[in-house]
């Protein structure tokens, strides 16, 4: 599934990551960007600051319970990984490492933040349940490695390798417990669709399937939650829309070339996809008749490199695409459409997952760092940051929901998931504070 790339052949010292990439990511293909291998300072094209840049993060923060009381889950394999460093002859008091969780249980694919809650996938089929950086609780998939998931009020949607969505509901008020409450589509659905032969489509030679119904692993989701809505990107590619109070499969949308890697829930009823195929697309939720579709809007990129993550800050109507020859594009909203703003040029590998908090732009590459951006205005980004401390590709990331926390609007805490197995928590700051040490 991955694309043929010309220009310069990869390291042979990188063989193994592609590889192991490729196991379980056929649509990503790791590339090496024509820059030096030494980087000191990382910005934009466009950028005229001078950022504070860093190959390693800032000292520790000692929150974690797991230095004074063990897990509740006595069997648990998580531990806590002490990470203390300066950079050069100063450091940033605001942004670093606050804790670490490794589980030997297999690679991080996704990862939900909810509350005072975290929710982990791997390909261990387990979905991990954390709450102040210790076990709070957990339930296992029957089968597929799980590749998203979304919280949306009571209830947790997994999507897998296999195909499936799967939904998750509490079975106490203290969301201790969870058991498996239906899947998308429901069964009832799914066998009535598969009893008219007219709701079947061709997804490869001789073989057809009922449309509402993904074929391929489910790669991504994205909550529409003022309208009830649930986005599913596949590497079917196909986008399917699911009505969320009645699980009905509203529309699937051949979205795609290739397989589809994001889905993101925009502004003003823009939805954003970005795919193998290497484009950008910009679709509407209009009324057509007496139905609601989603109609093709713009093309925002078309590249040969795949497209392997989407962001949107709805604040300043920015689009940010990371892909696997290591850029981050950014399209910014006008009066009539978007135009282009520049490229961010952060990282030597391909960038995996993207996420936005604030004025932040956060980029995970396989170059196993985390870049922290800031937007400055008029389409400059400065590199605040460069979060080191992974030693395996960083494949998700996820921003800790602060609804009920009006202390600091300038300061995260972010999640990062990686293939070396394990779970890093970061404080980072739009206002990073430096002094010598």
């Amino acid at each position: 599934m991955a694309k043929e790339m010309t220009g310069k052949p990869t390291l042979l010292g990188r063989q193994k990551l592609a590889v192991l990439l490729h196991s379980s990511e056929p649509n990503v293909f790791i590339t090496t960007h024509h820059q030096p291998e030494t980087i000191d300072h990382r910005r934009s094209n466009a950028s005229s600051f001078t950022p504070v840049a860093s190959s390693t993060s800032s000292p520790v923060y000692i929150m974690s319970p797991f230095n004074h009381m063990p897990s509740p889950y006595s069997k648990s394999p998580w531990v806590n990984i002490p990470f203390t460093n300066n950079v050069g002859n100063s450091i940033v008091s605001n942004t670093g490492l606050i804790g670490s969780l490794i589980r030997k249980e297999g690679h991080i694919y996704s990862l939900a933040s909810s509350g005072d809650l975290l929710y982990t996938g791997s390909d261990s089929k387990n979905i991990r349940v954390w709450k102040s950086l210790m076990e709070f609780s957990g339930f296992k998939s029957s089968s597929g490695l799980v590749k998203a998931i979304v919280v949306s009020g009571g209830r947790v949607f997994t999507g897998h390798q296999d195909g499936k969505i799967r939904v998750w509901g509490y079975k106490d008020k203290k969301k201790k417990g969870y058991k498996r409450v239906g899947s998308l589509p429901t069964t009832k659905d799914y066998i009535k669709s598969s009893m008219n032969p007219n709701n079947y489509v061709e997804v490869r030679r001789h073989r057809n399937v009922p449309w509402i119904k993904h074929y391929d692993a489910v790669a991504c989701m994205s909550l529409d939650e003022a309208h009830g809505i649930l986005y599913s990107g596949s590497w079917d590619k196909s986008m399917k829309v699911w009505r969320l109070s009645d699980s009905k499969c509203l529309e699937s949308v051949t979205a795609h070339n290739d397989a589809i890697n994001s889905v993101v829930v925009g502004f003003d009823c823009l939805v954003f996809t970005g795919s193998a195929d290497g484009t950008v697309k910009t679709w509407r939720r209009e009324l057509v008749g007496k139905t609601t579709k989603h109609l093709l809007v713009s093309t925002l990129l078309d590249q040969d490199s795949a497209v392997t993550s989407v962001a949107v800050t709805a604040t300043d109507a920015t689009v940010y695409a990371g892909s696997s020859d290591g850029l981050v594009n950014f399209w910014v909203r006008g009066k009539q459409a978007f135009s282009h703003g520049g490229v961010l040029r952060g990282h030597k590998l391909a960038v995996l997952c993207l996420t936005t908090a604030g004025n932040l732009l956060l980029s995970g590459s396989a170059d196993n760092s985390i870049c922290v951006w800031r937007r400055e205005g008029g389409g400059i980004h400065t590199c605040l940051s460069v979060l080191s401390g992974h030693t395996g590709p960083v494949k998700c990331l996820a921003v800790q929901d602060r609804s009920n926390d009006d202390d600091r609007n300038d300061e995260w805490v972010v999640y990062s998931g990686s293939l070396d197995n394990s779970v890093k928590l970061w404080r980072v700051s739009e206002q990073p504070e430096i002094f010598s040490s």
